[in-house]
């Protein structure tokens, strides 16, 4: 692909990155566990991230199931609701904590009665007109869900590479840890992404393995292009993590505080798009000459400042 190419494509790309988001709907669902001390894991992880989330934002819409209430049926219902409310300019969020599996050709997510295919999943999701999505499969052989989940405008993030990695993950554990750890905020903007969140828990699953003394049976990937195979690592030259570094999960500190305050709302939703903005240069850099760049990225990072400096006030 020529530079020309990349940079028309990374142009395309950044209509869906910047514009920001009027709502975000978050949607966890702890899957069947099959011994109590998985049932007692996986709810705990949901309830965590449901009252993560029910603090992220006085208007977030938060949807959980747990236990008896987390089947297909359920599930159908709930982003049936989410596909009748949701804008374009929304956001998605929907995680997968339990158990996964594989037979080589289709990937389902174990639920209390039938489970969920990664194909019905992905037609779940498709129904939302949220341009904007995060699905993170935090499951057993979440791999094989990428291919049929990835789209343009959507991240996926799986706990293990592929579907013949079938052994209980620890990945969901340290992304909810994320979420709550500052330092996972690797920029300290307030603000945690979802690429700084898969980060974090790859970090701290490779380390949980390695004091354990035992050989990983997970591997964590992502794909947010739509169109190539999922990844262990941004690469600017495709595009992967454009889209995952400007997806904001939720925000800490001053800049909670700040999205909760109806006078600074306004300059935090610059903020934003200037930072998304700036991302995207690092990515569109190799397409244009360095006098540009240097140009476009010192006309961001000023007018960045300056609405920091009104957001401090």
């Amino acid at each position: 692909m020529t530079l020309r190419c990349v940079s028309l494509w990374l142009g395309s790309l950044l209509l869906t990155v910047l514009p920001t988001r009027a709502a975000v709907y978050y949607v966890t669902v702890a899957g069947l566990g099959g011994e109590s001390d998985y049932e007692q894991r996986f709810t705990g992880l949901a309830n965590d991230l449901n009252k993560t989330f029910r603090a992220s934002a006085a208007d977030a819409r938060v949807y959980t199931l747990t236990g008896g209430n987390a089947t297909r049926d359920h599930l159908r219902q709930i982003m049936a609701n989410v596909a009748l409310e949701a804008k374009p300019e929304d956001d998605l969020v929907l995680v997968l904590i339990g158990h996964g599996s594989s037979d080589g050709i289709e990937y389902k997510f174990n639920l209390e009665g039938p489970d969920l295919s990664g194909a019905e999943l992905a037609q779940m999701c498709n129904r939302v007109a949220a341009r904007r999505q995060l699905i993170v499969n935090t499951t057993s052989a979440s791999g094989a869900s990428i291919p049929v989940l990835q789209k343009a405008g959507r991240g996926v993030v799986a706990a293990t590479k592929d579907g013949s990695e079938k052994n209980a993950t620890v990945f969901a554990r340290y992304w909810v840890q994320a979420l709550h750890d500052p330092d996972a905020d690797l920029d300290k903007d307030d603000a945690i992404s979802a690429l700084e969140a898969f980060q974090y828990a790859q970090r701290k699953t490779a380390a949980f393995y390695e004091s354990e003394k035992r050989i990983a049976t997970e591997h964590a990937v992502f794909d947010d292009t739509g169109k190539e195979a999922a990844v262990r690592q941004p690469a600017i030259r495709n595009g992967e993590g454009l889209l995952l570094s400007s997806f904001l999960l939720l925000r800490t500190g001053p800049a909670q505080q700040a999205a909760n305050d109806p006078e600074k709302r306004a300059l935090l939703a610059k903020k934003d798009d200037l930072e998304r903005r700036i991302d995207s240069l690092k990515y569109e850099k190799a397409a244009m000459s360095q006098d540009e760049y240097k140009k476009k990225l010192t006309e961001a990072l000023v007018e960045l400042a300056r609405v920091q400096e009104e957001l401090d006030k």
